[in-house]
C-alpha cells in the first residue's frame, strides 16, 4: 500500500447558504482545492462525495457535483457515516490511492441542512440513533442524546455546566478569528452560562447549528506529490471503528467507545503516540462532546477533561491546541462536509498557512477526530508534515 498526501484544500464559508444549489456550494471548494494542488482536473480518477443528504433535493449528489465540477467519466460514489462522513470520504479516496487505482483523488463534503425547516432538521437527526426503539418510542432528538452524556459526566467525575460553556466561550473566540466560520462573534461565559435551555444541562451555546457548507482535498501518492507540490502533508494513519445504535447497548455514557477504539488503531498504524500531536480538531457537536473528546482521544486521563478546558490546555499557546477553526460549535456542522474541513484545517495548521489561529508545529503531527451519530462511528487520521 503506498503513501497518500493531502496536496490541495478548499473550503466554503458555512453557514446558511441560500445563494447557491448543492453543486454549485460544492464547486467553491472543488476550484480552490484543484488550484492549490497544481493539479491538472483531468489528472484526477476518483472523487468521494461525503454527504448524509436528505435535507436538500438531490438524492445523486456525486454525480450532480462531478457534472458540474466538470469531471468527466471520473469514477465516484456517494458515502455516508452520519456526521462522520466526510472523513469517510476521505478515508476512500485515500484507498484508492493507496490500492495503486489511481495517482490523484478529491474527497468532497457538501450539505445543505437549511433547505429544511428548523422541526424538519431536528426530526432528521433525532432518526440518526435507534429509530423505532429511540426515536419512535421514547421521541429522542439529538441534544437529547447528549444531554445523557453530560449528565453521566457530571455524575461521575463532577464536571460542571461552567465547564461545558467554557468550551463555547473557547470555540466562539477562534470562530472569530476565522473568516470562512458561520458565528464570528465572541461570547461571554455569562452569556453561554445564560442561554436558554435546550435539554438540561444543554443549552443553546453548548450546540452546534445547523449549516451549509462545503470542503474538499485533492490527495496524491508520493509519486504524484513530489510533482505536484513542496509542502505535501501526509495520511500518516487512520482508524475508525463503530457502536451500537441503540444505546441501551453501550457500556456507559461517559466517552464514546468507538473513537477510543479508532484514536488507538490510528496512533498504532502511525506510530505515534498522543502527546506528539500538535494541533487537533475534535467532534464538538455539544460541548460536552470536546470534553468527552480529550479523554477518549488520550490527551488526559478519563475524567480530567474538565481540567483541561479550566487550565486553557486547549487554547492557542497550550500543551495541545483544539479546534482552532471554532469546531463545529462556532465554524458550523455540515454534517458531510465536516470531516474534510477538519481535513483543511489541520493541513492549513500544518503548512503553517492558517493566519491568526495558527498553532505551534513542533513535531509536525495534527489529528482529526470525526464522530457519526452518537458514537456511531468514529473516524480518527493522524496526518503529518514529514
Amino acid at each position: 500500500m503506498g503513501r497518500v498526501a493531502v496536496v490541495g484544500v478548499g473550503h466554503s464559508r458555512f453557514g446558511r447558504r441560500t445563494d447557491v444549489n448543492v453543486a454549485e456550494l460544492a464547486f467553491e471548494s472543488i476550484k480552490q482545492a484543484v488550484e492549490d494542488s497544481g493539479a491538472d482536473r483531468r489528472q484526477i480518477g476518483t472523487v468521494v462525495v461525503g454527504s448524509a443528504g436528505g435535507w436538500y433535493e438531490e438524492s445523486l449528489p456525486a454525480v450532480i457535483i462531478n457534472e458540474y465540477a466538470g469531471f468527466d467519466s471520473v469514477g465516484t460514489m456517494r458515502v455516508e457515516a452520519a456526521c462522520a462522513s466526510g472523513s469517510a470520504a476521505v478515508r476512500a479516496a485515500a484507498n484508492s490511492i493507496a490500492s495503486g487505482e489511481t495517482d490523484v483523488a478529491m474527497a468532497v463534503g457538501v450539505e445543505k441542512m437549511t433547505e429544511v425547516d428548523t422541526l424538519t432538521s431536528v426530526e432528521l437527526i433525532g432518526r440518526a440513533g435507534s429509530y423505532t426503539w429511540e426515536f419512535e418510542n421514547y421521541g429522542m432528538t439529538f441534544p437529547a442524546y447528549y444531554a445523557l452524556y453530560a449528565v453521566s459526566h457530571m455524575s461521575r467525575f463532577g464536571t460542571t455546566e461552567e465547564d461545558m460553556s467554557r468550551v463555547a466561550v473557547k470555540a466562539h473566540h477562534y470562530g472569530s478569528l476565522n473568516p470562512l466560520a458561520q458565528f464570528q462573534k465572541e461570547i461571554t461565559l455569562e452569556k453561554a452560562l445564560g442561554s436558554q435551555m435546550v435539554s438540561w444541562p444543554l443549552k443553546l451555546y453548548d450546540a452546534c447549528p445547523l449549516s451549509d457548507g462545503s470542503a474538499a482535498v485533492v490527495l496524491a501518492s508520493e509519486e504524484a506529490a513530489k510533482k505536484l507540490t513542496d509542502t505535501p502533508v501526509w495520511i500518516k494513519g487512520t482508524g475508525y471503528s463503530s457502536d451500537s445504535a441503540n444505546l441501551s447497548r453501550r457500556d456507559d455514557y461517559v466517552g464514546l467507545r468507538a473513537s477510543v477504539d479508532a484514536s488507538r488503531r490510528a496512533y498504532g498504524a502511525s506510530k505515534v503516540t498522543p502527546d506528539m500531536v500538535d494541533v487537533a480538531t475534535c467532534h464538538d457537536c455539544f460541548t460536552i462532546a470536546e470534553l468527552m473528546a480529550y479523554e477518549d482521544l488520550g490527551f488526559c486521563k478519563k475524567g480530567e477533561g474538565a481540567k483541561m478546558i479550566r487550565d486553557g490546555e486547549t487554547e492557542l499557546g497550550g500543551r495541545i491546541p483544539v479546534n482552532l477553526d471554532g469546531g463545529l460549535k462556532a465554524k458550523g456542522h455540515p454534517i458531510g462536509a465536516t470531516g474534510v474541513s477538519m481535513t483543511v484545517e489541520i493541513t492549513k495548521q500544518l503548512r503553517n498557512e492558517a493566519g491568526k489561529h495558527q498553532a505551534p508545529i513542533k513535531n509536525g503531527i495534527g489529528l482529526v477526530h470525526n464522530v457519526g451519530g452518537t458514537g456511531h462511528y468514529a473516524y480518527v487520521t493522524v496526518l503529518s508534515r514529514d
